[in-house]
């Protein structure tokens, strides 16, 4: 049997029951994932303050907290903190935990559960990124989208087993939108748009701007192409459809208010308007691009100028923080900065991927000028791709989507290079080529690895110091210790407060969620203010004692900010007596003290801890 025939068999088996291959490789991944993590699962590692709340969501819900009420009671109580997430994302856990627990107990049942829960949007990608390439590149092109997909550094941990949080799911949605961009088959094509934009809003507006896009890119296909009507139409009514059934089934109490963070009523107005506006205009006998065009834009002005006079406190940023608690506590989240004020270890291995897929996309699209149906499909990941780079120069959040947006265009570019070589004349030349297919393969899974490899900026001494703090104080055996002492309101920092009602029978003061400024503000203040002013911040609170974990990232803001303040005295050892020391096991990360009131406690002189 000569070479050509071997490799045509190969091809060939790649082609045939590519679903069936697909979905055996998620198995095995997903195996080698649980393995591989299988010490997090054991101790419920969950470092994400959104996954320690999510799953806080979840065992509300189990325990018979109604289905739209989200608020979390634990956290700020009596009254508890508003959580402005939906249901959605709360189900497959729920359902995972369920079927496990006659087997496993309820306590593995939750953590197998937070484990694989994550993989399953990881396997709507997997399957939805095949079809995207086997219709834009090649029948047998699948394998290497998913080869690429291990090179994206930012995309891989949204589905890692215990990031339980909603990303996942949201780039599951996100790569069904693309997936529907490229459908020839213009009903389901448009279906699929539709569908998965409703559902990504319908569990949060992060990836807001893309679902913007993938419907203008549904709009521009109209304009450039009549017979397009069909997609347009179909996608207008399932997001104005699916919009609205998703508020209805999904949206708790609270997303009934006028906000801008959530599929409230705002946000449902516009997808209602919106899709039914687009359904409209498919209707519309327009001959010219250019009538089609000038319809398009009237419609959208009309909504956006609606938008804008009906609602335009939502026309800056969508938290409706008070500008004290942006400068205190928002803009210094990491990933709200743009790509270029992260360290070079970080930006680059983030940016490579679009990168790559945008120059291999553009290239596509030039190969493609003269076959309508692969041209726009090509013209839509483009465009797509370029849009998702943008996003990095405002918000690097958007590494995910845009890593996960590039990966088409990596493949074309790869699959490109790999034909010519395996077509070449010169066996020397194919030879090459296979050597090349070795390295594109371990580029693909390596990518990130290899990049960090070269340490452009390593961390400092400073960081090192921080990571392991955090580290220390979110670990379950640390915060196990505190169990020992009778269930309270501990007054601790903002980001340890949802991991702290996680891992113990302990109350706290507040988490990182935008809609509960004045708790938030009430910690930043009690900590950078003096200690004459933290004991009544407390009394508000009910807090009976006060946790704190040194060196941990969010308190190094409170010693840079107010020099000499509550915080810095405790971090020198100069704690009040009114503090009385709880003893820890030895090796603790913590400092725990219990708040005494009262005329007794009425002094505000300061011994020097040991």
């Amino acid at each position: 049997m000569n070479d050509g025939s071997v490799w045509v068999q190969l091809l060939e088996r790649l082609d045939r029951h590519w679903m069936r291959r697909v979905l055996l490789l998620w198995v095995v991944i997903a195996g080698v994932y649980l393995w591989q993590r299988w010490p997090q699962i054991h101790w419920l590692v969950l470092n994400d303050t959104d996954d320690n709340m999510r799953l806080m969501q979840v065992r509300g819900l189990l325990a018979g907290q109604g289905w739209y009420d989200l608020r979390q009671y634990r956290l700020n109580p009596p009254a508890g903190l508003d959580i402005h997430w939906s249901r959605l994302v709360d189900l497959p856990i729920a359902a995972l935990f369920l079927l496990l627990k006659p087997f496993a107990g309820a306590a593995w049942a939750e953590r197998l559960a937070c484990g694989i829960a994550p993989l399953l949007p990881f396997g709507v990608v997997l399957v939805a990124l095949a079809v995207t390439v086997r219709r834009l590149v090649a029948p047998v092109a699948w394998p290497l989208a998913i080869l690429f997909l291990f090179g994206c550094s930012s995309t891989l941990p949204m589905f890692m087993p215990m990031r339980i949080d909603h990303h996942g799911w949201q780039l599951a949605c996100l790569s069904v939108t693309i997936a529907g961009l490229c459908d020839p088959r213009k009903g389901r094509g448009g279906a699929l748009v539709g569908l998965s934009s409703a559902v990504s809003l319908t569990i949060g507006l992060e990836l807001l701007p893309y679902c913007a896009m993938a419907g203008g890119l549904v709009a521009l296909r109209w304009v450039w192409d009549r017979a397009e009507a069909r997609r347009l139409a179909v996608y207008g009514a399932t997001l104005a459809g699916g919009s609205a059934l998703g508020f209805v089934a999904f949206a708790s109490d609270a997303n009934y208010a006028m906000r801008c963070d959530a599929l409230t009523p705002v946000w449902l107005s516009v997808t209602v308007a919106g899709g039914a506006a687009l359904f409209a205009l498919s209707r519309l006998r327009l001959e010219t691009r250019l009538a089609r065009l000038l319809a398009g834009a009237a419609v959208g002005g009309v909504i956006a100028g609606g938008f804008a006079l009906a609602f335009p406190r939502c026309l800056s940023r969508p938290e409706g923080v008070s500008q004290e608690l942006a400068d205190l506590w928002l803009n210094n989240v990491r990933e709200a900065k743009p790509i270029y004020k992260h360290p070079l270890r970080l930006a680059v291995p983030i940016a490579i991927v679009p990168v790559l897929g945008l120059i291999g996309a553009i290239i596509a699209s030039w190969r493609a000028r003269r076959d309508p149906e692969q041209l726009a499909g090509w013209a839509a990941i483009t465009l797509f791709t370029a849009f998702a780079g943008a996003m990095l120069l405002w918000q690097v959040r958007a590494g995910p989507a845009a890593q996960l947006l590039g990966v088409a265009g990596e493949v074309a570019l790869g699959w490109l290079v790999l034909s010519w070589f395996a077509t070449h004349r010169s066996t020397a030349v194919k030879v090459a080529g296979g050597v090349l297919a070795a390295v594109l393969v371990l580029a693909g899974l390596f990518t990130a690895t290899l990049i960090q490899q070269f340490r452009f900026d390593p961390p400092n001494r400073r960081t090192q110091v921080v990571n392991r703090a955090s580290a220390r104080c979110m670990s379950l055996p640390a915060l196990a210790q505190l169990n020992r002492i009778p269930a309270a309101t501990m007054f601790t920092h903002v980001d340890l407060g949802p991991r702290l009602i996680v891992a113990t029978h302990h109350n706290g003061i507040t988490g990182p969620y935008h809609r509960n400024e004045q708790p938030i503000l009430d910690v930043h203040h009690a900590f950078q203010g003096s200690a004459d002013a933290f004991r009544p911040i407390a009394a508000r609170h009910g807090a009976a004692y006060l946790l704190v974990c040194p060196n941990m990232a969010e308190t190094t803001l409170y010693r840079a900010r107010a020099p000499g303040g509550f915080y810095d005295q405790l971090a020198k050892r100069e704690v009040p007596d009114w503090l009385e020391p709880v003893a820890l096991p030895k090796g603790s990360p913590f400092r725990l003290w219990r708040i005494r009131y009262g005329a007794s406690a009425d002094r505000t002189n300061t011994v020097r801890s040991e």
